[in-house]
């Protein structure tokens, strides 16, 4: 099945947050579940997820600032510049308070989102979530982070099938399985749009550790969190590994950790029906209707 068939049923929207045009997948009705991407990343990374979640929920994923189809502006990129965007798209959308599901840089965003604003998050959930720094653990000086760094840098520098290929490959423990031609064609028309050159170049500013380590999730801010928060991670994360994601946890008051087998960067993708059913539990626990 193509990821645009899983999609079927839900509808895509486009919104001025705060002047900035932003693409969205959504359906449903209820709740809202915001579902944020990771760093170079796209909301097709969530097309299994809205449709089937939008029987309780108003499932939404969205391409974050200069991601995807949605405008680069001119900013730093920087994880204020995200979390403010996501905010202004809240208010356009006409949503007073929001379950967050971050991956990767979506988690870091939403966890700022909720720094920033703390009224406007329901809860908040870190999928292999980047920007820790626990127990010795430095995400953005990390082998994984290495790895992704060069990898982002081929692909970005003169984009190609082969490129984005690679760049692909790292999300998936399978990813002669996962890595689809489709998948591949969405993210090179992405990548090779001459009109996203200055969001792309700028978007590599949080790998860099000498701007990102700014704005880290330590032991120290991890305890300040007081919304109901779930680490949901994997066996196989390339970058952050499990063991640090629940000693991490355990600095969140009553947070719930999970680690899901055989799957990499991408749970939402890998093994979807695993993923609704350890989101569907976590957020009836926490919902408020």
């Amino acid at each position: 099945m193509t990821l645009w068939l899983d999609a079927m049923g839900a509808s895509v929207s486009y919104y001025d947050a705060g002047g900035v045009r932003t693409r969205c997948l959504e359906a449903g009705t209820g709740e809202a579940v915001i579902f944020l991407h990771g760093i170079g990343g796209h909301l097709e990374a969530f097309a299994k997820n809205i449709v089937p979640l939008s029987d309780q929920y108003r499932a939404i994923a969205v391409d974050m600032l200069g991601h995807g189809l949605t405008d680069g502006p001119d900013c730093e990129y920087l994880i204020p510049d995200y979390a403010k965007h996501l905010v202004n798209l809240l208010d356009a959308m006409g949503i007073q308070k929001a379950h967050l599901v971050g991956e990767s840089l979506g988690a870091w965003v939403s966890y700022w989102a909720w720094r920033t604003d703390p009224e406007r998050v329901l809860s908040f959930t870190s999928v292999v979530g980047a920007g820790l720094k626990v127990g010795g653990f430095d995400n953005l000086r990390s082998d994984g982070v290495a790895e992704l760094r060069k990898r982002s840098s081929k692909a970005s520098a003169g984009p190609t099938r082969e490129t984005i290929r690679s760049r692909l490959a790292w999300l998936f423990h399978e990813p002669d399985k996962f890595a689809s031609d489709e998948l591949v064609e969405v993210r090179y028309r992405i990548w090779s749009n001459p009109n996203r050159s200055l969001a792309q170049t700028r978007i590599a500013n949080m790998l860099n550790p000498e701007l990102g380590e700014k704005f880290y999730m330590t032991e120290e801010e991890l305890k300040k969190i007081d919304v109901p928060t779930y680490f949901l991670w994997t066996e196989f994360n390339p970058t952050t590994p499990w063991q640090t994601a629940k000693e991490a946890s355990g600095y969140v008051e009553g947070a719930r950790f999970d680690v899901m087998p055989n799957c990499g960067h991408w749970p939402q993708y890998e093994d979807p029906d695993e993923f609704h059913r350890r989101m569907r539990s976590f957020l009836e626990s926490v919902s408020s209707e």
